[in-house]
């Protein structure tokens, strides 16, 4: 028995090995390097264009390393920010708060409609999702101008509202919610249901905390639609404008560029990125383990 019991440990041990050789790693590693060196190039390359002086801007073949950094193309652009007739926090305010209602907003419809749909069967809830799934295949570009005429309709152009509210139906979050959701066992609900827990508190206290990496990613994507959106076709008022658009008037058109403001363009390029890249880092575990896991069942 007790040689029985040896070979049988010795066999699962070399079950567990893996089935790659020295060689192997070494590939597999220098694979994933090369893949991360060209992700990591925009934005190692952006990061340095901020810095550079007017005269490296223009250097041909562009060098990816500052050689000689400068802080003017940040100074400038506060210097052209504080002499708006709108002040730069105005714009500032405008853009934090069109983000943090949006997300708001967006994080909770998404993960009620998610709960209701993952749930519960109701009549039409498959259709439901399937109407979903399909929206997913069209850009903003192609829903231009039927949101432009709704919006119109119900006189919320030119108002915060005309950005909040689409925000509200992002179809990739709705998507990950309701797939984070079905992997969360039935038995769970209904086992709270048992206790007496209501609705609101299972869907709280329970769904959520255990679908974080799905809201925390919804989060994500939501804040960087939004941050980064200029939205010069459904805010015209100077006042209620959000800060992407006020740079890109500073830099001037991308069809007739400013050539002096070069240098001040790329420091935009490295303002708008600041807040997206930072939140990923922030949440880059939860998002990994969404992209993973967004398509497991139980």
């Amino acid at each position: 028995m007790g040689t029985r019991k040896a070979k049988m440990k010795r066999s699962n041990r070399a079950v567990r090995r893996p089935n790659r050789s020295l060689g192997g790693d070494i590939f597999i590693i220098v694979v994933l390097a090369c893949f991360g060196a060209f992700f990591a190039f925009p934005l190692v390359f952006a990061i340095n264009h901020a810095f550079k002086p007017l005269d490296e801007l223009f250097i041909f073949p562009p060098r990816l390393f500052v050689i000689n950094p400068t802080m003017s193309n940040l100074q400038d652009l506060f210097i052209l920010m504080s002499r708006s007739w709108v002040t730069f926090t105005r714009y500032v305010f405008n853009t934090v708060f069109i983000t943090a209602a949006g997300t708001l907003g967006h994080l909770i419809i998404a993960s009620m409609g998610a709960y209701a749909v993952s749930k519960y069967v109701f009549p039409g809830s498959k259709l439901f999702f399937n109407i979903v799934i399909t929206t997913l295949m069209f850009t903003g570009f192609v829903t231009a101008i039927p949101n432009f005429l709704i919006l119109a309709n119900l006189g919320w152009i030119d108002t915060y509202l005309a950005v909040i509210v689409p925000s509200f139906a992002f179809p990739l979050g709705f998507f990950l919610m309701k797939q984070f959701i079905d992997t969360v066992p039935q038995s769970l609900v209904e086992s709270a249901k048992i206790d007496g827990a209501t609705e609101w508190s299972i869907y709280s206290r329970i769904v959520m905390p255990l679908v974080k990496p799905a809201w925390l990613t919804c989060m994500i994507f939501s804040v960087q639609a939004l941050w980064n959106n200029p939205q010069q076709n459904l805010i015209y008022t100077e006042q209620l404008k959000p800060l992407p658009f006020a740079l890109q008037q500073i830099v001037g058109s991308p069809h007739t560029p400013n050539v002096a403001r070069m240098g001040v363009g790329a420091a935009v390029a490295l303002v708008m990125m600041v807040v997206p890249i930072t939140l990923f880092i922030i949440a880059q575990s939860n998002i990994l383990h969404t992209m993973a896991n967004s398509g497991i069942k139980e």
